[in-house]
């Protein structure tokens, strides 16, 4: 069972859906497709594929999950859940499915996505970080391990963070973040940022305000109200920079 490609999803409430998607397609440089329902993909330049997409919510305040495009997503969701999933809903042709933890992941056809986008004014939208109270890290860990077998899973670069990054060519990686008291599981965007600083400077003139400042880090609030991050890595490959 492969799995072929990835989408980040930006999941805000339906009222603010024309902020969140005049701001998210400012940022990422794309357009709108057709709306399907609550969803609606934001279209990269010719020539290359979506990874991601907006979707409205009728309870809570939103966040981010990431859908995974398969050939089979009946094996899939049976390999899921032997490692620790549960069914949340079952569609025709695709699946939602919740971690231990509850976050939830979609498994959906595979249309022959491949080509990853580019960088845009030197960031990229290339992670989701799924935020996990304490005592469900080890077993979440575990578990998105297990699912995501064949991308390379390690320690990152401070005791709380796990990352899990996708083989060549996807566009879209995971990190799972300990946090520091227990609160329901929750998960945001994070942005591969060349310079942090510039990308911040961009983003609050579309809008966007700053929420706090991390070591390689800032937390920003979109004008739709949902947080995401700036991060200080290279967009090209997902990594931290080369320490001099």
């Amino acid at each position: 069972m492969t799995i072929h490609w990835t989408y980040a999803f930006i999941d805000r409430p339906a009222e603010r859906l024309p902020s969140a998607e005049s701001f998210w397609t400012a940022v990422t440089d794309t357009r709108l497709s057709t709306r399907r329902g609550e969803f609606v993909t934001l279209l990269p330049a010719t020539g290359t594929d979506a990874c991601v997409k907006v979707q409205g919510v009728r309870e809570g305040p939103g966040g981010a999950h990431l859908d995974f495009a398969v050939d089979d997503v009946d094996a899939f969701t049976a390999s899921a859940v032997r490692a620790g999933a549960e069914v949340a809903a079952g569609h025709e042709g695709w699946t939602v499915l919740r971690s231990p933890a509850g976050q939830p992941l979609c498994a959906v056809p595979w249309h022959g996505e491949s080509a990853r986008p580019p960088v845009v004014r030197g960031s990229r939208l290339d992670q989701v970080c799924v935020d996990v109270p304490p005592s469900a890290y080890d077993a979440e860990v575990a578990f998105w391990t297990g699912l995501l077998a064949g991308w390379e899973s390690s320690p990152g670069s401070r005791p709380e963070f796990h990352v899990i990054g996708p083989p060549a060519g996807l566009p879209v990686r995971v990190l799972l973040q300990r946090l520091g008291a227990e609160r329901p599981v929750a998960a945001h965007l994070d942005l591969a940022c060349a310079d942090v600083a510039a990308t911040r400077a961009g983003h609050e003139r579309l809008g966007a305000t700053s929420v706090a400042t991390g070591a390689h880090w800032t937390v920003m609030r979109d004008p739709a109200g949902g947080t995401y991050c700036l991060t200080g890595r290279d967009p090209e490959t997902g990594g931290l920079p080369a320490r001099p």
